[in-house]
């Protein structure tokens, strides 16, 4: 458990499981509605054989932005932990907000990183499926992040993920598109290029990301594969914790 001064400001970031240079590196990004907290049922167990870097991305958790640059420094904030840290090749599991961070580091740092995870996100990629995707209504009392079955089969989760949330910045659905798009909206030209293996994860009653969404992102990619999480919303590693898992393991594997 650290600071770490990088970019400007001090980026909260903690390592588990065996030290730099004994494993593989996996680092975890979270989405908008968490922080380094969120990944407590992954780290435990990928922490088992991988070093596991989790961090709060500025303006979250303990991570302030004290500049203001907001998400136009993500990318740089992360390249600026991971030569703290001495990383230089790694695996990354990037969830929602955290598949943009991940598009914009990947294009300005080539070579990098050796797999992806994009879960439940297509990262800002700019494709014409996004303009005529059908979001389903929000359920009564269930929120778009988590959708209906954690409420009612797994409400005492529902309620972390919410409490979770609360620690997260309050913005209207506008800003946050405004805080995303300054992270980055690559071109599917510009992902083309990207040649390392993505897996997409994404439930398939996602009810901020569609799965045809992510499915045409996958196409924009020359090395993708989707897995869809049936009663599952937008985040699978949250509700189905044991199946992301295991479709991790099998793909970093």
């Amino acid at each position: 458990m650290a600071f770490a001064t990088v970019n400007g400001i001090q980026l909260y970031h903690e390592v588990h499981g065996p030290a730099i240079g004994e494993a593989p590196v996996l680092v975890f990004a979270h989405g908008a509605g968490g922080n380094h907290i969120s990944w407590w049922q992954q780290v435990p167990h990928f922490g088992r054989t991988r070093t596991c870097v989790t961090f709060d991305q500025r303006g979250y958790g303990r991570s302030l932005d004290t500049d203001g640059l907001g998400g136009a420094a993500y990318a740089a904030d992360l390249a600026g932990l991971l030569e703290h840290l001495g990383v230089r090749q790694f695996d990354l599991v990037a969830q929602s907000m955290g598949g943009w961070t991940a598009l914009a580091f990947a294009l300005n740092h080539p070579g990098r990183i050796r797999r992806l995870v994009m879960a439940d996100t297509h990262g800002g990629l700019r494709l014409p499926e996004l303009r005529t995707a059908e979001r389903a209504a929000v359920p009564a009392g269930s929120h778009p992040a988590t959708g209906p079955w954690m409420e009612e089969e797994q409400p005492e989760l529902a309620f972390l993920y919410k409490q979770l949330m609360a620690l997260s910045p309050d913005r209207a659905p506008e800003q946050l598109m405004a805080h995303l798009n300054a992270i980055g909206t690559p071109s599917v030209e510009q992902v083309q290029t990207l040649t390392f293996p993505v897996l997409f994860i994404v439930g398939e009653d996602d009810l901020s990301i569609p799965p045809a969404v992510l499915e045409a992102a996958a196409r924009a990619f020359p090395n993708a594969t989707v897995a869809r999480v049936p009663k599952a919303g937008h985040s699978v590693y949250f509700e189905r914790p044991a199946r992301f898992n295991e479709l991790v393991e099998a793909f970093l594997a």
